[in-house]
């Protein structure tokens, strides 16, 4: 459930970014065309279509942090919990690895 949710947040959010940043592209285009106040009116709704973006990008920068402090803390809490199943998995991870590696 949890990866569904991901997924369609990550989807939104790409989505966002393009309608986003197609917004401000355009805006910037109409803007060149224009003298005036028409032209500076355009060019600040670029800008603020840019600024969204980034804020966008600075949300989920935030949030994916925010995610791997707490896949770092589970995993920390886990091995402090249980530090033989720890050490038993990465003795076979690194076993399945070396197997993988010497097949070649």
């Amino acid at each position: 459930m949890a990866d569904k949710d991901l997924k369609a947040q990550e989807e939104n959010f790409i989505e966002e970014v393009k309608e986003s940043l197609d917004d401000a592209e355009r805006l910037l285009r109409e803007a060149a065309e224009l003298t005036g106040d028409k032209a500076v009116q355009m060019r600040e709704r670029a800008l603020e279509s840019l600024r969204r973006t980034r804020l966008a990008l600075y949300d989920t920068q935030d949030a994916m942090l925010e995610k791997g402090r707490r896949a770092a803390r589970a995993t920390d809490e886990y091995v402090h919990d249980k530090p033989w199943q720890a050490i038993g998995l990465a003795g076979l991870t690194g076993l399945l690895i070396g197997m993988l590696i010497s097949r070649r």
